[in-house]
């Protein structure tokens, strides 16, 4: 059985965070296991509040992994401060794996930040050259790359700027745009498009951390980049279309869709 590791924040309420990243590698039949960088008091309203893992904490989880079982792919998720960031890629360097998609979390659903404002540096600096995919909704590219992205162009502009950086494919997701939910890959040499309708529902409380689980479990099953991308793309579409209507505020994608006979 193929293996994939998420390295990321908790998220008690289950929607987003390690808890989605899990779900979805048993989506995908893929043995999941987990190094936690912060837990999250939060639910589908509102974050309460944030502990951040220490140092020390982080590796022996890394280490514990590592030392015993082979690991087929990564996530990683929320990195809250230039500590952990460092700390991951310390670590993530001894041990050289595979197949590394970097969700580069940043703010909550609700809005509540999760990455210290002065991280982004660190950010470019020591997790971007460790992607082999690189996963940045448009905020997060605008963070990333100081461009103002309105158009398809842009987005394609801000790619090239985040593969010099170092990132082997970056995947710019496009859903705060208008109209369809356009998403862009460029691997250096040339681009992809990746385009669904839009579903209209609040319900997407942890899209990106599925959407980017999702790419890695595919990786860690085999697939290239492309087909790995262009199936987490109808994955995440329909964990939408059939979202979870839980909560007060915004709800969870259904990561199980395909064992609820719902499709």
């Amino acid at each position: 059985m193929k293996t994939a590791l998420t390295i990321a924040g908790s998220d008690c309420s289950g929607g987003a965070g390690i808890q989605a990243d899990l779900k979805t590698f048993a989506a995908h039949k893929v043995f999941g296991m987990s190094v936690i960088t912060a837990v999250v008091s939060e639910n589908t309203s509102r974050v309460i509040s944030i502990e951040n893992m220490p140092e020390n904490c982080i590796t022996d989880q890394i280490t514990a992994i590592f030392e015993d079982i082979k690991v087929d792919a990564i996530k990683i998720g929320m990195l809250p401060n230039e500590i952990c960031m460092k700390t991951v890629a310390q670590e993530l360097q001894k041990y050289h794996p595979n197949n590394i998609v970097i969700d580069p979390v940043m703010v909550a659903k609700g809005g509540c930040a999760l990455m210290m404002d002065n991280s982004v540096k660190a950010l470019i600096d020591n997790i971007i050259p460790l992607a082999d995919i690189l996963t940045p909704n448009i905020p997060e590219t605008e963070a990333i790359t100081g461009i103002n992205i309105k158009t398809i162009d842009d987005m394609k502009i801000a790619a090239k700027q985040i593969y010099n950086m170092g990132a082997k494919n970056i995947i710019i997701k496009g859903g705060h745009l208008d109209g369809d939910a356009i998403d862009i890959l460029y691997n250096g040499k040339d681009y992809y498009t990746y385009t669904t309708e839009r579903i209209q529902t609040k319900n997407t409380h942890g899209t990106g951390c599925t959407f980017s689980s999702s790419i890695a479990s595919n990786l860690a099953n085999g697939m290239n980049i492309n087909d790995a991308v262009s199936n987490a793309k109808g994955y995440i579409t329909n964990a939408i279309k059939y979202s979870l209507n839980i909560g007060k505020g915004h709800g969870p994608t259904n990561h199980l869709y395909n064992f609820y006979n719902l499709k």
